[in-house]
């Protein structure tokens, strides 16, 4: 078991501006979770940025380093592709450093989330059907759109600029690399646009930590050679590789399903009094699977976000049995079984087959 030493000093030091509050988050001990202590587990608590989630990191970093390099000024209009957490990253940066933003979002974003994009002074354009069967090609689609009518506009582009990676590498994983002194056996991390499981592979490798890298994926993403199909959780995998995703290698994937995630945003409720959001759901689950090979361990994982955009969704019984079939008694059984990660749902039998049917009419009395 790793023994950490606590800082002596209790001294706060200023922030200049919001954005210097990014990063430096929690890092918590996760006794309870998993329901063994045979697994020490920490969790990376990245709800904790001012604008509530990991993207925080590459927001600033993407929007600094172009005003830094000359690429953009006040006159630019920042334009991006977003679900969600990115937007509310970019909204907070472009709204510190007065540059106008349009956000391009599809009909999975969070309500909630597009509200707090708008609240920072953000444009939201909407688009409301897939290309190619894909709504990320279709919101892509629209960012070109938008960057030929605004001749003075700034794609950041989160699929294939390299700062995303570089913020984590600097940021997300060394806080976590310096505050467990190296000693990481697993380090987890959801995966979508893959910068965030890039970063921190790339820093683990650099300085020849022994880590293994496991990146969670979800049923129903385009990544690592899967099948692009519906997804209901944002944030969790993706309907095209794009160009930084293209080829990424890491020590293992796991795929989680919409359920899964589920499950763990409650278990994690129930047990640590912590309410994340849908992508760290899927994270835990994926652990909590792997208890038997990560026995006598020290596990990391990076939690994207809270579960506070989440309330009509994760957290809300009846959307968990209308969107995916389970009930409130099901759900909860499953909280305290062991996790389903990569069993095959259960099929259930009908409630009429023909035969009962047939017997049913022949029965009927009028």
């Amino acid at each position: 078991m790793i023994n950490i030493e606590q800082s002596d000093s209790s001294k706060e030091v200023p922030k200049e501006g919001v954005l210097d509050a990014i990063g430096s988050t929690p890092l918590i001990n996760v006794r309870r979770y998993l329901g063994t202590d045979d697994v020490q587990l920490y969790t990376k608590m990245e709800a904790f940025n001012p604008g509530g989630s990991a993207k925080d990191r590459p927001a600033r970093t993407m929007i600094e380093e172009a005003l830094r390099s000359g690429v953009i000024d006040k006159k630019t209009t920042i334009i991006e592709s977003t679900f969600g957490n990115m937007g509310i990253g970019l909204a907070q940066a472009c709204c510190y450093y007065d540059l106008p933003l349009i956000c391009v979002v599809d009909p999975h974003a969070q309500e909630q989330n597009i509200a707090i994009m708008k609240a920072y002074g953000a444009v939201i354009e909407r688009v409301a059907r897939p290309l190619q069967g894909a709504f990320i090609k279709a919101r892509i689609a629209r960012v070109l759109e938008l960057i030929n009518q605004f001749p003075d506009s700034f794609w950041p582009n989160q699929y294939s600029n390299m700062k995303n990676p570089l913020a984590h590498e600097h940021g997300t994983i060394q806080e976590i690399d310096e505050a467990l002194n190296g000693e990481i056996d697993y380090l987890f991390v959801a995966t979508s646009s893959t910068g965030t499981a890039c970063g921190c592979r790339d820093y683990l490798k650099k300085r020849g930590r022994n880590t293994k890298v496991i990146a969670v994926d979800a049923e129903g993403s385009a990544l690592f050679g899967g099948l692009a199909g519906r997804r209901r959780i944002p944030g969790l995998g993706a309907g095209h590789v794009s160009s930084l995703a293209a080829g990424q290698e890491f020590d293992g994937v796991k795929r989680v399903s919409d359920l899964d995630c589920v499950v763990g945003c409650r278990r994690m409720v129930k047990y640590e009094a912590i309410l994340p959001g849908g992508s760290a759901g899927g994270v835990l689950e994926a652990i909590r699977s792997m208890i038997p090979e990560l026995r006598a361990k020290v596990c990391a994982a990076i939690l994207h976000d809270s579960g506070t955009c989440y309330l009509d969704t994760i957290y809300s019984d009846q959307w968990v049995e209308r969107e995916l079939g389970c009930s409130a008694e099901e759900l909860q059984a499953r909280i305290e079984q062991p996790s389903c990660v990569g069993v095959a749902p259960r099929q259930r039998e009908p409630r009429f087959t023909p035969q009962l049917m047939e017997h049913a009419i022949e029965h009927t009395t009028v």
